[in-house]
C-alpha cells in the first residue's frame, strides 16, 4: 500500500508541475510578467530557465562540497578532475564558510530573479481560466512555488547528497563556486560577520578557523568592508520601508501601510525560524535526551522529529524546503518597488538608480542577511535554545504535512531522469564506503568541517527514496552515519583534540 501511495503523490506532484509550467511560460508570453512586461518576453524566458537551472547547481553543489570534505581528494583526483579542483579550493582554510555565505545570497538572487521572471502581475489573466483556478495557482504564488521548489531545489539535493563527485566534476559546478566566493569577497554580505561574532561572544564559544589571524593590513579591509555592507543594509532597509509605507511595492492591492511592514517582517522571520531550524536540528541529531533541555516544547519537538525510524528528520526538509522558497517569493512581492507613471522617486533618486530598486535587490540583501543567515548563526550557537521556542514545535508540524501530502514527490521523478541521463553514479563506486578507505588508511577527517557557534554547514540531506529514513540512510551509506557521529563529537569536543585541549586549558 505504501508504494502504491508513493506512485500516487508522484504522479499528482508531476502533474501539478507541468502545469504549473505551462501556465508559468503562458504568463511569460502574453507579457503578463513583470519583466516580460517591462523588457521582453524572451528575456524573461531566458532568464527564468537559467535561473532556476543555476538554482539546481546553487543547491546541489553545497550538498556535494559540503559532503566531500571529510574525504581524502587524492582518492578521486584523477576519477573527477574538476571535482577535485572545486573541492581543493573550497576546503582549503575557510573557504567553505566563505562560499556558504556567498551561495545563500546566489539562492535568494535567483529565486527573486525568477520571482520577476514569472511571477503574475496583479490582476493577470490567463487563457480564460475560471477566477477559482486562476487565484489558486496565479495568485497565490502555488505555480511558481511547485516550479522552483521541485525543478530548481529538491531534486538536485537528491541527486548530490549520493552522487557528490558527479555533480560537481563539471565547468559549471566550478563556475558557480567562483561566484559565490565573489559575493563573499565583495563585502555585501560581510555585515553577517558582525553577527557571527556577536553570537559566539553571546555563547562564549570560540569561532573555530583553519587559518592564521589576520594582519593589520588584512584586518583594514576585513572591517572596512564590514562597516560598507553595514551601511548598505541600513540603506535597503530605509529604502524597502519607505516603499511599504508609501504603498511603492507591488504588494497586493488594498493591504494598509502598517499592515504590510507587519507582514515584511513576519514572513523574514518565519524564514529565519525555517532556516534556523535545520542547524538546530542537526545538532541535536546525536545529543542524548537526557543532554536536550527541560522545556516542553525542546522535549515535544525532538520526540516528534526523532519519532519511529527517523522519517521525521528529512521529512522536515522536503516541507522546510517548500515553506522557504514560498516566503521568498512573498518577501520578493512585498519588498520589490514599483513606482506609477508620474509618482515621485524613492528618497528622490534617479531614474537609473531607481530601476536597480525596482529588481528586488535591494529585498535580496536583506533577507539574505537578516532573514537568513542571522538566524542560522543564531541557531549554530543555541540549538537546544531555539528548540525550547513554540514557534519552532508548530512550524515542525507545518512542514511534516507538507511533505505527507506529497505535492513535492515529482521531484523524486525529476531527480531519477536527471541520474539516468547526467550518468551519475553513488560515490562508493570510485571511493568505496568509509569503512573501505579507512582500511586504504585514507580515513574520513571530520575535523575539515567546522561546526556549532558561528558556522552555516548543514548536513547534506536527502537519499534515494521519498523521503527515506535516516536509519535506513545510515545503513546504507556508512558515510552519514560517520558524518552525524561526529556532529555530536565536534559539539561535546570528543572528536576535536583541539578543542579537548582548549577546554582543559580553560
Amino acid at each position: 500500500m505504501a508504494d502504491v501511495a508513493n506512485i500516487l503523490k508522484c504522479a499528482y506532484s508531476v502533474g501539478l508541475l507541468i502545469f504549473s509550467t505551462i501556465i508559468i511560460m503562458g504568463l511569460i508570453f502574453n507579457e503578463e510578467t513583470k519583466l516580460s512586461s517591462d523588457v521582453h518576453s524572451a528575456v524573461a524566458f531566458i532568464a527564468i530557465w537559467v535561473g532556476v537551472l543555476w538554482l539546481t547547481m546553487v543547491e546541489g553543489g553545497q550538498g556535494s562540497l559540503v559532503g566531500l570534505a571529510p574525504v581524502n581528494g587524492e582518492l578521486y583526483k584523477d576519477s573527477h578532475p574538476i571535482a577535485y579542483k572545486c573541492t581543493s579550493i573550497a576546503h582549503k582554510g575557510d573557504n567553505l564558510d566563505r562560499y556558504l555565505l556567498g551561495r545563500q545570497f546566489m539562492v535568494v538572487l535567483t529565486v527573486f530573479t525568477i520571482n520577476i521572471s514569472g511571477g503574475p502581475l496583479k490582476d493577470a489573466e490567463l487563457w480564460g481560466f475560471p477566477s477559482v483556478l486562476t487565484n489558486m495557482f496565479l495568485g497565490s504564488g502555488l505555480a511558481m512555488i511547485l516550479f522552483t521548489a521541485m525543478i530548481g531545489q529538491l531534486n538536485s539535493q537528491v541527486n548530490a547528497s549520493l552522487c557528490m563527485l558527479d555533480y560537481i566534476n563539471n565547468y559549471f559546478a566550478l563556475f558557480t563556486f567562483w561566484v559565490a566566493m565573489a559575493i563573499e569577497f565583495s563585502g555585501l554580505l560581510h555585515a553577517s560577520y558582525l553577527v557571527q561574532m556577536l553570537v559566539a561572544a553571546l555563547s562564549g564559544k570560540k569561532i573555530e578557523s583553519n587559518e592564521e589571524p589576520r594582519n593589520g593590513l588584512q584586518n583594514l579591509f576585513f572591517w572596512s568592508r564590514c562597516l560598507v555592507s553595514l551601511a548598505i543594509l541600513a540603506y535597503c532597509f530605509a529604502v524597502t520601508l519607505a516603499a511599504l509605507f508609501d504603498g511603492k511595492t507591488t504588494m497586493w492591492e488594498g493591504v494598509p501601510s502598517a499592515v504590510a511592514v507587519i507582514v515584511f517582517f513576519l514572513l523574514m522571520s518565519v524564514v529565519g525560524l525555517l532556516e534556523g531550524m535545520q542547524i538546530a536540528f542537526f545538532a541535536v541529531a546525536k545529543i542524548p535526551k537526557s543532554e536536550r533541555g527541560d522545556s516542553v516544547f525542546a522535549k515535544k519537538t525532538c520526540e516528534l522529529l526523532f519519532k519511529g525510524e527517523g522519517n521525521n528528520l528529512p521529512g522536515f526538509m522536503i516541507g522546510r524546503q517548500l515553506c522557504v522558497v514560498s516566503c521568498m517569493f512573498f518577501i520578493a512581492r512585498v519588498t520589490s518597488v514599483e513606482i506609477a507613471e508620474g509618482e515621485e522617486n524613492i528618497f528622490g533618486v534617479s531614474d537609473g538608480v531607481q530601476k536597480l530598486f525596482d529588481t528586488g535587490l535591494l529585498g535580496a540583501i536583506i533577507t539574505t542577511i537578516v532573514a537568513s543567515i542571522s538566524w542560522q548563526l543564531v541557531a549554530s550557537a543555541f540549538p537546544i535554545a531555539f528548540l525550547s521556542n513554540p514557534f519552532t514545535y508548530i512550524f515542525l508540524r507545518i512542514c511534516l504535512l507538507l511533505e505527507a501530502i506529497g505535492i513535492c514527490s515529482g521531484a523524486w521523478v525529476l531527480a531519477a531522469i536527471h541520474k539516468k541521463i547526467a550518468g551519475f553514479q553513488r560515490d562508493e563506486v570510485y571511493i568505496g564506503t568509509a569503512e573501505e578507505r579507512a582500511a586504504k588508511n585514507m580515513s574520513d577527517n571530520t575535523e575539515q568541517l567546522h561546526l556549532g557557534a558561528g558556522h552555516l554547514v548543514k548536513l547534506p540531506g536527502f537519499a534515494e527514496h521519498a523521503p527515506p529514513a535516516l536509519k535506513a540512510l545510515m545503513e546504507t551509506n556508512p558515510s552519514v552515519a560517520v558524518y552525524l557521529n561526529s556532529i555530536h563529537d565536534m559539539e561535546t569536543g570528543k572528536g576535536n583534540k583541539g578543542q579537548e585541549s582548549e577546554t582543559e586549558t580553560e
